[in-house]
């Protein structure tokens, strides 16, 4: 194959969607491969059946660990039992570097829980890490979140006074839409976030953080431009919330960007409003 024909190939693949291939754990490329020496595949021959015998005991005995990861119920169970114990951002984060419950983790390379300033008064939930996400492990550092950095730029607001995260933790294969299973395992860890944060204006930014939280199976443009009450087990008080675009969407979509500026405006007249800014 001619190295015209590979470029050709490579720009197929790219505009098929095809940018990636993933497996069923990461894989760290920059590791040097073992050397197989005989002895060493001699004894993992032999410790082989051992090993098997280890497994078969282990899901014999704890039943619900294979339920775990088979049931979605399961799993939003024990992170709702998880997310109850945590007191602190610090322990909440622990546990959700901990939870092996939601699928996604296994072909994710980092968990992404959260940026910006923990004591900040606005806190804004976007959808789910993206492939820059997933590399640095931090939420909208990609071409969406420096999008995101000049919006909130607009309207005297940067990551210092504000705390990002998102409805769930992990990658999604492909930068696919996380599904409803997926945001549902994630949601009591989310809602418990929220509450250890306490910001006195949320904003969800999308329409996967808004079907999420506020439960309304409406599109964001005819939802945006209002604010709602949200409330959820670990809050005291609602919360003030109110939407916008992801800034995903408004790359693909730059018409919208003058609905996102309104929505800027309403932001930063309810913060001035609020004595928040």
């Amino acid at each position: 194959m001619t190295q015209l024909d590979k470029k050709s190939l490579l720009e197929w693949y790219i505009e098929a969607g095809v940018d990636e291939a993933t497996a069923d754990a990461p894989v760290n490329y920059f590791a040097t491969a073992p050397s197989l020496r005989g002895d060493v595949i001699d004894e993992a021959i032999q410790q082989a059946p051992k090993a098997l015998d280890r497994v078969a005991a282990l899901a014999t005995t704890s039943p619900s660990t294979s339920t775990l990861h088979h049931s979605p119920a399961a799993a939003g169970a024990a992170a709702r039992e998880l997310a109850d114990a945590c007191q602190t951002l610090e322990a909440l984060e622990a546990a959700v570097r901990a939870f092996d419950g939601c699928a996604i983790k296994k072909t994710a390379n980092k968990t992404v829980f959260s940026d910006g300033n923990p004591k900040a008064r606005v806190m804004i939930i976007g959808e789910a890490p993206g492939g820059q996400e997933d590399i640095k492990g931090i939420p909208f550092c990609g071409p969406s979140g420096l999008l995101l950095d000049r919006m909130l730029a607009a309207i005297g607001l940067d990551r210092t006074s504000v705390y990002i995260s998102n409805t769930v933790f992990w990658r999604p294969p492909g930068n696919r839409q996380p599904s409803i299973e997926e945001t549902g395992i994630c949601l009591p860890f989310v809602e418990k976030h929220i509450a250890l944060v306490a910001p006195a204006l949320l904003i969800l930014s999308g329409g996967t953080a808004t079907n999420t939280l506020l439960k309304k199976d409406q599109s964001i443009s005819r939802l945006r431009g209002k604010f709602y009450d949200y409330s959820n087990g670990y809050l005291p008080a609602p919360i003030p919330t109110t939407l916008m675009y992801h800034p995903s969407y408004l790359l693909r979509s730059p018409l919208q960007k003058r609905l996102a500026w309104a929505d800027l405006l309403m932001i930063k007249k309810h913060l001035n409003d609020k004595g928040i800014l």
